[in-house]
C-alpha cells in the first residue's frame, strides 16, 4: 500500500426483542421440534443422535469481563496507554465494557431510522413498489450507466475477454441467510437489514438445509449469515446440529456484526460459539469511531471494540487456540478497496496498539452496486463513474475464484441462489423474473447444482474488479 493509500485509508477509516429468560427455552423447543420433523423426512434416511441441550449447560457458565465505570468514550480514550505497551491482556484496558453486555442497541437504531431520510425514502419505495420492481429499476439504472459508456452486457463482455464462468460440479460452501432481522441498519448493507425486517428462516426450512448438508459430502464450510443470524431462534439449533451431523471437520462460520453479542439474551453467545468451534467473521469497516459510526450507527464502534476484546478474552483470534476471528472491510464510498494484505497489516497494527485487539485475517470486499449502495450512487450521480471504475478494473484472474462457482446460497424461505448478491436481487437458480419462482431446498436431494447455469448480470462487474471480491475476501 502506498503512502497515499494509507493516508487515504486513515481518513476514510477515521420492537426490542423480548428474550430475557425465555430465549433458551424457545431455542431448545424449536430444536426438538425440528429434530422430530427432520427424522420423519423420506429417504435418504439419516441416523444421528440428538445432541444434549447445549443451552442448559451454558446457563451455569458466566463470561468474565474486567469492569470499568460507565464513562464517555473520550474519557476512556484519555486513559489509554500511549507508551506502545501491549494491552491485549491488560485488565485495565478502558475499552473493556462489561456494562454494554445485556444492553440492547435496537431502540437507538430505530430512533436513528426515524430521522434517516434515505432509509425512509427507500422504505416508502418498497411499500409502494415492491422488491421486484425496485430490483428491476436498479438493473435498468446500471444498464443505462453502462450504455452511456459503450459497455456491453456482462455476458457479452466476458466473451470479448475470452472468459467463461462456470459452476463446479461439487460445491464446497453452503451459505444460509437465516433472516433479515438485525439490531443495526448499516448504510452499506446490501441485504437492507434492520430491526424492522421480520423475515426469518423457519425451523422446517432449517432442518431441510441440514439434511441437504449431510447429504452433500463435498460441502466443507457452512456459512451462516443474515441480518444478525444469532437473533433467529433457530441459530443455535443449526450450529449444534450441523456440528453433530458433520463432525469437527466441518468449518462453521458465523457472520457476526459484533454488537449482537451484547443484546439481552445473548450473554452466553460467545461461550456457545466457542464450544462449537465456530469461526467468527465480523464486519468492521474501519478502525476509527467516526467512520464506523457513520456507516453502522451511533455508538457501534465502541460496542464493536468491547465485543472484540471479549472475543479475545475467550481465546478468539489468539495463536494456538484454533478459534478463528476474522474482520471484513468494505470501502466507505465509490472506490475499490486497497490491497488486502497491506490493509490487514495496517488493521492489525492499529487495533493492537490502540485497543489491544488481536485477530486472524482481514477480508476486503468491494461495494456491490445493488440495494442501499445502488440507491446512494444513483442519488448522488456517482453510479456511472462507479460502473466505469469496475469495468476499467476488470481482472480475468478473479473469475476462477468467484464464490458463485462453488457456493450454494439459500435464502430464509429456502429459495436457492448462486450467491448472496443474486439472493438480494431475487435472481433465483432456475427462476426467470426477479423475485419470482426458482429452485428451493424442498425440490432437491443434494446441493449439487451442476445442471444449472450461473445467473450473471451487470452487477457482477463488482466481483471481478481489482483483486476480486467474495465472502472470503479477494479471489486472486
Amino acid at each position: 500500500m502506498s503512502a497515499h493509500d494509507i493516508s487515504r485509508q486513515r481518513k476514510l477509516c477515521s420492537r426490542t426483542q423480548k428474550t430475557r429468560g425465555t430465549r433458551r427455552n424457545r431455542s431448545i423447543l424449536s430444536a426438538s421440534v425440528a429434530v422430530l420433523w427432520f427424522a420423519e423426512l423420506p429417504s435418504p434416511a439419516l441416523a444421528f443422535t440428538v445432541p444434549r441441550p447445549l443451552i442448559s449447560k451454558l446457563e451455569s457458565q458466566t463470561l468474565l469481563f474486567s469492569t470499568t465505570e460507565d464513562k464517555s468514550l473520550d474519557e476512556l480514550h484519555s486513559r489509554q496507554s500511549d507508551s506502545g505497551e501491549d494491552i491485549s491482556d491488560n485488565d485495565s484496558n478502558p475499552w473493556r465494557r462489561s456494562d454494554l453486555f445485556g444492553s440492547s442497541l435496537i431502540d437507538e437504531t430505530l430512533q436513528n431510522l426515524e430521522t434517516d431520510g434515505e432509509f425512509q425514502s427507500t422504505a416508502a419505495r418498497y411499500a409502494t413498489q415492491g422488491a421486484a420492481k425496485i430490483s428491476s429499476e436498479e438493473r435498468a439504472n446500471r444498464r443505462r450507466a453502462l450504455d452511456s459508456l459503450g459497455i456491453p452486457s456482462f455476458n457479452a463482455f466476458l466473451k470479448q475477454q475470452n472468459v467463461r464462468i462456470e459452476r463446479k460440479p461439487d460445491p464446497t460452501l453452503l451459505q444460509l441467510n437465516i433472516g433479515l432481522y438485525c439490531n443495526q441498519a448499516c448504510g452499506h448493507c446490501h441485504v437492507e437489514s434492520s430491526p424492522l425486517r421480520t423475515e426469518m428462516m423457519s425451523t422446517e426450512t432449517a432442518a431441510r438445509c441440514l439434511k441437504l448438508l449431510a447429504a452433500t459430502p463435498s460441502i466443507k464450510t457452512l456459512d451462516i449469515t443474515g441480518g444478525a443470524p444469532e437473533l433467529n431462534a433457530n441459530f443455535r439449533y443449526i450450529v449444534s446440529m450441523a456440528r453433530e451431523l458433520c463432525g469437527p471437520d466441518l468449518e462453521i462460520i458465523d457472520r457476526c456484526n459484533l454488537t449482537v453479542l451484547q443484546e439481552p439474551g445473548q450473554e452466553d453467545l460467545i461461550e456457545f460459539l466457542k464450544m462449537n468451534r465456530v469461526r467468527i467473521v465480523c464486519s468492521l469497516p474501519c478502525y476509527s469511531r467516526e467512520n464506523v459510526d457513520k456507516q453502522r450507527g451511533r455508538g457501534v464502534f465502541e460496542r464493536s471494540i468491547a465485543a472484540l476484546l471479549a472475543l479475545n478474552e475467550a481465546g478468539y483470534g489468539k495463536p494456538g487456540t484454533g478459534l478463528g476471528l476474522d474482520l471484513v472491510y468494505n470501502p466507505g464510498g465509490a472506490f475499490l478497496p486497497p490491497p488486502q494484505a497491506s490493509l490487514e497489516a495496517t488493521y492489525k497494527e492499529e487495533l493492537r496498539e490502540n485497543f489491544g485487539i488481536l485477530f486472524n485475517s482481514l477480508f476486503t470486499l468491494a461495494n456491490m452496486p445493488i440495494k442501499r449502495f445502488a440507491d446512494y450512487f444513483h442519488r448522488n450521480g456517482e453510479l456511472k463513474d462507479y460502473m466505469e471504475l469496475l469495468v476499467n478494473n476488470f481482472n480475468k484472474n478473479t473469475t476462477k475464484g468467484l464464490m458463485c462457482t462453488d457456493l450454494v446460497s439459500v435464502g430464509y424461505d429456502g429459495t436457492i441462489y448462486d450467491c448472496d448478491f443474486n439472493q438480494q436481487l431475487g435472481y433465483a437458480v432456475g427462476g426467470k423474473p426477479a423475485h419470482h419462482g426458482g429452485l428451493t431446498v424442498f425440490e432437491i436431494d443434494t446441493l449439487s447444482l451442476k445442471d444449472y447455469k450461473i445467473r450473471l448480470d451487470n452487477h457482477c462487474f463488482g466481483c471481478t474488479a481489482g483483486m476480486g471480491s467474495s465472502c472470503q475476501g479477494t479471489t486472486t
